[in-house]
Formats: C-alpha cells, sequence, structure tokens
C-alpha cells in the first residue's frame, strides 16, 4: 500500500498514520492530548514524541484537563526528571497553563472542539496534494487558530504547531493523493 513517506521510518509512525492521522476528531480530551503533543514536538521529531506518547499520558493523566490544571511546582519538578516524556520545563509548565485555558473555555460554555473547529468552519479542508513538498507548514486557518488561543492564555502553540494539530486531528486532509488514506478519511 502507499502511504504518505513520513509515515515509513518506524512501525510506530506507520501505525499511527494508518489508524489516527487526520481521522477528524471532536473529543476535547484528545484535542487536549494532540495540542500537548505538537506543542512538545517543537524543535523534535515526530518519532520522538511518538514514542514517549505513553509517558506522556502517564505522567499528564491521561491528559484529564481538570487533573492537569492542579498540577503543583512540586510535580513539576518531578516531570522535569521524567524520562517518559520531553524534560523540557517550558514544555511541561505549558500543558498545565493550557489545561488551565482548557477549563476557562469549557467553564465558559465552548467546548474546545467548538473553538478549535471554527477555524475551518467545522469541515475538514479536503487538499489534494501529490507530494510532501507542497504542504504547508501554516496557513491563513493555523495563523488565525495560533492567534485566538494565544488570546485564550494558550502557549507553544506558533502557526506551525497549530498547522500539525490540525493535521493530525483531521481538520485538514493532508493524506497525499497517493495515500490509500486520503479517500478514506475524505468526507
Amino acid at each position: 500500500m502507499k502511504r504518505c513517506d513520513w509515515a515509513l521510518g518506524s512501525e510506530a509512525e506507520t501505525l499511527y498514520h494508518d489508524t489516527e492521522w487526520g481521522v477528524p476528531s471532536w473529543d476535547d480530551r484528545h484535542l487536549f492530548e494532540m495540542l500537548t503533543l505538537e506543542g512538545a514536538q517543537a524543535g523534535l521529531s515526530w518519532s520522538t514524541i511518538l514514542n514517549k506518547r505513553a509517558g506522556y499520558r502517564k505522567a499528564f493523566a491521561e491528559f484529564d484537563p481538570v487533573k492537569v490544571a492542579r498540577f503543583t511546582p512540586k510535580k513539576v519538578e518531578s516531570l522535569v526528571l521524567d524520562s517518559g516524556i520531553v524534560r523540557h520545563r517550558g514544555k511541561i509548565e505549558s500543558t498545565i497553563k493550557n489545561a488551565k485555558a482548557v477549563l476557562e473555555v469549557q467553564d465558559s460554555g465552548e467546548s474546545l472542539a467548538g473553538l478549535l473547529w471554527q477555524f475551518v468552519d467545522g469541515e475538514p479542508l479536503q487538499h489534494r496534494y501529490k507530494s510532501l513538498s507542497e504542504v504547508p507548514a501554516e496557513t491563513a486557518e493555523s495563523k488565525a487558530m495560533s492567534k485566538a488561543l494565544k488570546k485564550r492564555g494558550f502557549t507553544f502553540v506558533g502557526p506551525t504547531t497549530c498547522y500539525a494539530f490540525m493535521q493530525a486531528v483531521g481538520m485538514v486532509n493532508d493524506h497525499l493523493t497517493t495515500c490509500f488514506r486520503h479517500k478514506e478519511v475524505c468526507t
């Protein structure tokens, strides 16, 4: 089967590509998880983050924003020593700050999904790229999302991170047209 080139590096990447990447998600907890993981990836490879995903789930209470928002400075210190995640203090503190921001969104009567999906009018954007070189690093939508999230108190959500997030959670279908998944995630 023909796949997107980036998914050929490891068995974990192939499995992620084949089962999850680009599949639309409206689940707030999953969206919080993916926002965290994409932010953690900044400056690193996706394979590094994917290999630490189980560690992230354990370290960040299965991405329950209520629990993560309660993390203390002492908990941050223990996470800085946790080899199961990227031990970057700024990224760890960002996850806690973002959990609080998720709760503020929800407390205002919105869902995280509703906030995020508005940037694509609630429907996945269907792209028809033939090669990875055509896929942008950021778009007008990801720039708008980044700006809105920062205004709401989120961090590590630059336009490139937001676009990678949009790809991961199916807000855009960036499977290449030659990839067997392109038609499967097309709505």
